[in-house]
C-alpha cells in the first residue's frame, strides 16, 4: 500500500521520486492518527512553499482518487497528511499476499550467492557461551537470507592452525598423558592449556618450545601433525554435540589449517604487486596511508598468521562461489583485523573488496570480566543448553504433574504425552537461549545472567511459542481446513482485528529490513509484537463461538497468524511445539 501510494505521489507531485516519497513517510505513533503519515517539512524546503500548503494540496489529491488506491480518507493536520486505509481492501489484499507460498516476502536474492562465516569456534577448546552468540547470530542471518532466495553457503572456519596447538603439544608432553586425554577429551586439553598460559608467565622458555612445536606443524613434521589430527577429532566430537541441540548444520568446515598451503602462493602475487614489506624480519602490507596498522602476512620464522589465512580463504571463497557478498559474524573486537584484511584485498586490485561485509556483536562478560578461555573464565554453551531444557522440563511437569510417574492423564488435550514432553522441553529450553541472544541489537555488550536468559516470562522465546501452541489449539479444535474463499474481510475491520492484519502485513519489511541492517532482532521484535497482537486479539475477540461469518474470518486470521509465527521464529532457529 505505502509503496503505491507513493507511486501515485511521484506523478502528481513534480520532481519528488517514489523513492523520495518513502524515505519521508512514517507510522503514526496512535491508531486514530491513521496508517501513514506524510510530513512535509521536506518537501516545502525542495518546493520552496509553506509544508501546510503543500499538505492541504495532496490530501485534496489523493481524496479525489481514494477509491482508485485504496484509500478510505486522506486528513490534513498542520504540515502531515494522515492516510487512512480502506480496512476491508487492505485486510483482502494482505491476505491474499501472505497465502503466497512464501508468505509475501518476494525473493530478491534468486540467483545469487552469499557466504555465510560464522560460529568458527576454536579446535581444542570447549565451546563456550562467546561462540554460542556468533552461531545463533549467524544462522539466523542464513534462514533470512535464504528466505529472500539467496543461495547462502554456510562456513564454518574452525580455528584449527596456529601457534595455540604450539602451546598445547607442549602442554600435553609436560602435564598429561594418551590416557588422560582419552579418558576426558576436551577437559583434559582445557586443563593443560590453561595451565600452560599460567605457568607461560614465569617460564619464557615455554612460549618458545611451542613456537618450535608450531613450525614444525607448518613443516608438516609427522609427530606434530598426528597429535594436532587427534585434538581435531576430539574437539569436533564436542562441536557437534552442540550443533545438534540447536539444530544448526554447515555447509563446509574448511578451516585455517586447509589454506595454509595456499599463503605461500598469496606472498608471491603480493610481491608481484610490489605490496610486501619487510618489517622486524617479518613480511607485511603497509596499510600506514588508510590509518592502520601493517597487515601481517608471514612471521619472522616464516610461518602464517591467521591474516594471511584469512586473505587466502577471501580468494577461495571468491572462486569457488562467486559470492555477491562474504559475511563474516564475529566478536566486536575483531573489526580492526577484517579492515585490514578487506583493505589488503582492495589494494590487491580487487573491486569485489566491497562485497565484503563484517557482521560485529557485542561481547559476553560474567560478572563484569571478559570471557577468556586461557584464565579459565568461561561459561559453557553446553551448559546453558541443558540447564534451559531442564527447566522446561520442570515446569511442563509441574503443568502436568502426572507425567512424572510416566503415566497420562484421561484426556489428551489437558496434557502433553510423554513422548511430547522431552522434545517439547528442548524446542522451549532451547528457543529461550536464542531468543534471549537475538531479541536485543547483536552488537549490545551482554553481562550473562542465568536468571535473565532461562526467564520464560515476559518478551521471551517461550512466550511466543506459547501464543503458537494457543494459535494451533483453537484450530485443532475447530476440526476442519480454513475456508479462505468464503471469508468476509469486513469482519476483521474491527480495531483488534485490523491491527493484528497490519501487523501480518508488515512481515516481508521485518525481513527485509532485517537482512538490510544485518540484524536478526527485527525479526524477533517483529515476532513478539505478533504474538502480543494475537493474544489481545484471542482474549477481546470471540472466535469459536463468534456468528459463523465473523468466525470464519477471525479462523482465517488465526491460521494466518500461526503460519507467519511458526516461519518467523524458525528465522530465528526456533521450533514451535504444537502444544505448549
Amino acid at each position: 500500500m505505502k509503496e503505491k501510494i507513493c507511486d501515485y505521489l511521484s506523478g502528481i507531485v513534480e520532481g519528488v521520486s517514489a523513492d523520495e516519497f518513502l524515505d519521508m513517510a512514517e507510522t503514526p505513533p496512535e491508531e486514530e492518527m491513521g496508517d501513514l503519515a506524510l510530513p512535509c517539512f521536506g518537501l516545502a524546503k525542495k518546493m520552496h512553499r509553506n509544508p501546510k500548503i503543500i499538505a492541504a494540496e495532496i490530501a485534496e489529491r489523493l481524496n479525489a482518487q481514494k477509491e482508485n488506491i485504496g484509500l478510505e480518507r486522506v486528513e490534513q493536520v498542520g504540515a502531515y497528511c494522515n492516510l487512512f486505509w480502506n480496512r476491508k481492501a487492505y485486510v483482502e489484499n494482505c491476505v491474499k499476499k501472505l497465502q503466497t507460498e512464501n508468505l509475501g516476502v518476494a525473493r530478491t536474492g534468486m540467483g545469487q550467492t552469499i557466504c555465510m562465516d560464522y560460529s568458527s569456534p576454536n579446535i581444542a577448546k570447549n565451546f563456550h557461551v562467546g561462540h554460542l552468540r556468533t552461531t545463533i547470530i549467524g544462522n539466523a542471518l542464513y534462514k533470512i537470507y535464504q528466505k529472500l532466495g539467496f543461495q547462502v553457503v554456510r562456513i564454518n572456519h574452525l580455528g584449527d592452525w596456529g601457534t595455540q596447538f604450539g602451546k598445547l603439544i607442549v602442554a600435553y608432553k609436560l602435564w598429561s598423558s594418551e590416557e588422560l586425554v582419552k579418558e576426558k577429551g576436551i577437559e583434559e586439553l582445557l586443563r593443560i592449556y590453561v595451565k600452560f598460559n599460567a605457568e607461560a608467565e614465569h617460564d619464557a622458555q615455554l612460549i618458545t618450545e611451542a613456537r618450535e612445536w608450531f613450525v614444525k606443524m607448518e613443516q608438516n613434521d609427522p609427530e606434530a601433525i598426528a597429535i594436532w589430527e587427534w585434538f581435531k577429532q576430539i574437539s569436533m566430537v564436542e562441536f557437534e554435540r552442540i550443533y545438534q541441540l540447536l539444530g544448526i548444520t554447515f555447509d563446509s568446515y574448511v578451516g585455517e589449517s586447509f589454506y595454509r598451503g595456499k599463503v605461500p602462493a598469496l606472498v608471491e602475487a603480493l610481491k608481484e604487486k610490489n605490496l610486501l614489506v619487510e618489517s622486524q624480519g617479518a613480511q607485511v602490507i603497509d596499510l600506514e596511508e588508510y590509518q592502520m596498522p601493517p597487515c601481517l602476512i608471514t612471521k619472522s620464522d616464516g610461518s602464517s598468521i591467521y591474516h594471511s589465512r584469512d586473505i587466502a580463504a577471501v580468494l577461495y571463497r571468491k572462486e569457488k562461489y562467486d559470492f555477491v557478498k562474504c559475511i563474516y559474524v564475529t566478536g566486536l573486537e575483531q573489526s580492526l583485523h577484517f579492515k585490514q584484511v578487506f583493505k589488503a584485498i582492495e589494494v590487491m586490485g580487487y573491486d569485489w573488496a566491497e562485497t565484503l561485509v563484517h557482521v560485529p556483536y557485542g561481547l559476553v562478560s560474567l560478572d563484569g570480566e571478559k570471557l577468556s578461555t586461557r584464565n579459565g573464565n568461561i561459561i559453557y554453551a553446553e551448559d546453558i543448553l541443558k540447564e534451559a531444557i531442564g527447566r522446561a522440563e520442570k515446569a511442563i511437569l509441574e503443568k502436568n504433574p502426572n507425567l512424572g510417574n510416566r503415566q497420562l492423564q484421561s484426556s489428551p488435550q489437558d496434557c502433553l504425552s510423554t513422548d511430547s514432553r522431552e522434545q517439547v522441553a528442548r524446542m522451549v529450553g532451547v528457543g529461550a537461549v536464542i531468543f534471549h541472544d537475538l531479541y536485543n541489537q547483536r552488537i549490545k555488550n551482554i553481562d550473562f545472567s542465568w536468571k535473565e536468559v532461562l526467564n520464560f516470562d515476559g518478551s521471551t522465546g517461550p512466550y511466543v511459542q506459547y501464543t503458537y501452541a494457543r494459535a494451533k489449539s483453537v484450530l485443532s479444535k475447530y476440526g476442519e481446513p480454513v475456508d479462505f474463499t468464503r471469508t468476509d474481510w469486513n469482519a476483521l475491520t474491527d480495531s483488534v482485528a485490523y491491527n493484528l492484519v497490519k501487523i501480518l502485513g508488515g512481515y516481508e519489511d521485518a525481513v527485509k529490513n532485517a537482512a538490510a541492517k544485518y540484524e536478526p532482532s527485527v525479526v524477533a521484535r517483529y515476532v513478539m509484537s505478533l504474538a502480543a497482537a494475537f493474544n489481545k486479539f484471542y482474549h477481546d475477540c470471540a472466535i469459536l463461538k463468534a456468528e459463523e461469518t465473523v468466525k470464519r474470518a477471525r479462523l482465517a486470521l488465526t491460521e494466518l497468524t500461526q503460519r507467519v509465527l511458526r516461519d518467523g521464529c524458525g528465522l530465528l532457529g526456533l521450533e514451535c511445539p504444537e502444544e505448549m
